[in-house]
C-alpha cells in the first residue's frame, strides 16, 4: 500500500509533534524536580528554624519537669519505705524472735525444768485423787505445748502488728516539695 504525500506529511507533522510534547513533558518534569528539591530544602530549614525549637521548649517546659517529679516521687516513696522497714518491721521481727529464743533458752535451764517437773507431779496427785471421783483426764503432754503455743501466737501478732504499722495510711507521709527532701537524713 502506497502512502500519498498528503498523509506522508501528516505524518511527519505528527511525528514532529510528537518530539515536540515529549520535549515539553520533559522540561515540565524536570521543572517539577526543582520545585520538589527547592520544597524540600524549605521544609527542612522551616523544621530547623521553627518545628525543633518548639518541640523543644515543649518538652523542656512540660515533659522533662513532670518525669523529674515522678521520679523523685518515686525515690521519696522508696526511702521512706526503706526506713520504715528498718526503723519498724525489723525491730518487731527482731524482737519477737529474740523474746521466743529466750524462752527457749530458760526452757533449758535445769532449775526451770525442775520447777516444771514438780508442778507436773503436784498436777499427777491432784489428778488421781479428782480421777477416782469423776471420770478420768486425758493427758495435756504438760505445759511446753501451751507455751509454745502462746509464744507461737505471739510472734504471729507482733509480725502482724509490724506490718500493720508498715503498710497503714499516715497523712504525715505526704510530701508536698520534693527539693526538700534529703535522703542522707
Amino acid at each position: 500500500m502506497a502512502s500519498t504525500r498528503k498523509r506522508k506529511r501528516e505524518l511527519k507533522r505528527l511525528k514532529n509533534t510528537a518530539a515536540t510534547v515529549v520535549d515539553e513533558q520533559r522540561e515540565v518534569l524536570d521543572h517539577a524536580g526543582k520545585v520538589l528539591r527547592e520544597a524540600r530544602r524549605q521544609l527542612g530549614d522551616y523544621a530547623k528554624q521553627d518545628v525543633a525549637p518548639r518541640f523543644a521548649g515543649a518538652y523542656e517546659s512540660n515533659i522533662r519537669p513532670r518525669v523529674a517529679s515522678g521520679v523523685a516521687a518515686g525515690r521519696a516513696a522508696a526511702y521512706v519505705s526503706r526506713a520504715r522497714i528498718a526503723d519498724d518491721v525489723i525491730p518487731a521481727v527482731a524482737g519477737t524472735i529474740s523474746s521466743t529464743l529466750a524462752v527457749l533458752e530458760a526452757a533449758k535451764d535445769p532449775r526451770v525444768r525442775e520447777v516444771v517437773k514438780k508442778a507436773g507431779k503436784k498436777t499427777k496427785s491432784y489428778s488421781k485423787a479428782a480421777s477416782k471421783q469423776i471420770r478420768p483426764a486425758k493427758s495435756s503432754g504438760g505445759p511446753g505445748k501451751y507455751i509454745l503455743a502462746a509464744f507461737g501466737i505471739a510472734a504471729v501478732a507482733a509480725v502482724a502488728y509490724a506490718a500493720w504499722q508498715t503498710l497503714r495510711a499516715d497523712d504525715d507521709l505526704w510530701i508536698e516539695d520534693v527539693a526538700d527532701v534529703d535522703p542522707a537524713v
